[in-house]
């Protein structure tokens, strides 16, 4: 059962261009936003759309695949975990952001 533990799978739409970082030791990450949606009927049988909103992360090797392949609006495929991070903004509040930590994707549109 240990696969099983903080596994996440999801298929949605890009929500803006991938934005590429290169860290100071040279390797680089992907960040971008994935909506996915639900749908549901209402009290009075009216279908409800609603567009859920995720922060992804990518590292390693597949950040050559984001790079280069993905873009806003297409449609993917990914897995991977769960991880919170927190910290101070200039006004020293304290924030707070949930990310989906991608190991593996797939391409579902161009």
């Amino acid at each position: 059962m240990n696969a099983l533990r903080n596994k996440v799978q999801l298929i949605g739409r890009l929500g803006q261009e991938p934005e590429i970082v290169t860290l100071k030791d040279g390797s680089k990450m992907a960040k971008f936003s994935m909506a996915t949606d639900d749908s549901y009927k209402d009290k009075n049988g009216k279908k409800v759309e609603r567009a859920y909103w995720h922060n992804v992360v990518v590292w390693g090797g597949l950040v050559n695949v984001v790079e280069n392949y993905v873009n806003k609006g297409q449609e993917i495929a990914i897995e991977g975990k769960l991880t919170n991070r927190s910290w101070d903004d200039k006004d020293g509040n304290k924030r707070y952001m949930t990310e989906v930590v991608c190991n593996e994707l797939l391409m579902l549109s161009k």
